[in-house]
């Protein structure tokens, strides 16, 4: 393949690093990428692959980030590699297949799919953010960033994928969206850049992608989901169904956040990011409904059942998450796959 990139050698060094396979397909991938040959695997392991599980899992986030920021000794080339790409599809394939069988009750109008989130649960009890919010202890908080850093320091970036894909009222509004995610022209205030601040206060590592081998299958699998919706201009109408649920569940969601960080006292920086949040989007939330979906809808109305499953994915994804991520803390156990060195031993039960 003849390279298309003019950039130095030193140039590749930009990324973050890679990490080690963690099954037979993600090592393939983690070969090929180190090594620049084609991923050496086969079909049966794809087959046989959990479709849920963290080996197809890093194995697709590792090719997704190819076309983010590549990693650290990658060449920028291998972003098209047709052999990469081909697994890459066959991944993808498994991945939503399980979702579709998963979700196949769903409801199929945007009506049926968001009706459930725009009334808060009194007590949502299976919720991250409120145990955070009325139980949750620093290091809690510590690994929960941690973790959300492989979406956050990327923060709308996914969603960038679909303005291209719109027209009239449906793209005026979206990018009006991006406008406020990417600081409406003030680098300080992108969200990626204060959620930056945010892991700073926590004491985390604000490289990007530094905790990729921190997250197991169920954190890498919501990651995954906004880029399978992203990069395929035959899934934008779930990749809007997904932006929108996003936004119609992040303001509750983040009160409770931003109550937990001021309670842990995890200082101002953390506290910020989640109050801009309350405030943002709850304007976006009526944005995203009414003009981003409304908009669509009236320029390609059979896009509507690609609109809720992408609504519907979300939220499945999110629950495993949460349930993931509780049950660990619940038995006293970290939800990383390698616990966080803390900052103050006598206050993590963790050591």
């Amino acid at each position: 393949m003849t390279p298309l990139s003019t950039s130095t050698p030193e140039a590749a060094t930009a990324g973050p690093r890679l990490v080690a396979g963690r099954g037979d397909l993600s090592g393939a991938v983690e070969r090929a990428l180190r090594t620049g040959r084609p991923p050496a695997y086969t079909e049966g392991s794809v087959r046989r692959a959990d479709p849920w599980g963290e080996d197809l899992h890093l194995a697709l986030y590792l090719l997704y980030e190819l076309h983010y920021r590549g990693f650290e000794g990658v060449d920028d080339d291998r972003e098209w590699d047709p052999d990469l790409l081909r697994l890459r599809r066959e991944l993808e394939e498994r991945f939503l297949h399980a979702l579709r069988g998963a979700l196949a009750d769903a409801p199929r109008s945007v009506e049926e799919a968001f009706a459930p989130l725009l009334v808060e649960p009194v007590d949502p009890a299976e919720s991250v953010s409120r145990h955070l919010e009325t139980a949750g202890e620093l290091w809690q908080l510590r690994e929960y960033a941690a973790l959300r850093s492989l979406y956050h320091l990327k923060e709308a970036d996914p969603h960038a994928w679909a303005i291209p894909r719109l027209t009239g009222r449906a793209k005026a509004a979206m990018v009006a969206v991006e406008y406020d995610e990417f600081g409406a022209g003030h680098a300080d205030r992108i969200h990626a850049r204060l959620f930056a601040d945010l892991m700073t206060d926590l004491g985390l590592d604000t490289s990007y992608g530094h905790y990729l081998d921190h997250a197991d299958a169920p954190l890498l699998a919501t990651v995954n989901l906004m880029s399978l919706f992203g990069l395929h201009r035959a899934l934008r109408g779930a990749l809007v169904g997904h932006f929108a649920c996003v936004e119609v569940t992040s303001s509750p969601g983040s009160r409770r956040l931003a109550k937990a960080m001021r309670r842990c006292d995890a200082g101002p920086a953390a506290e910020r990011f989640y109050t801009e949040h309350v405030e943002a989007d709850a304007v976006h939330e009526q944005i995203v409904r009414r003009e981003v979906i409304g908009g669509l809808l009236v320029d390609e109305p059979a896009l509507e059942p690609d609109i809720a499953f992408g609504c519907a994915a979300t939220v499945l994804l999110e629950d495993r998450l949460d349930a993931h991520i509780l049950d660990a803390w619940t038995a006293g156990r970290s939800a990383l796959r390698c616990p966080l060195p803390s900052l103050d031993p006598h206050l993590d039960p963790r050591g």
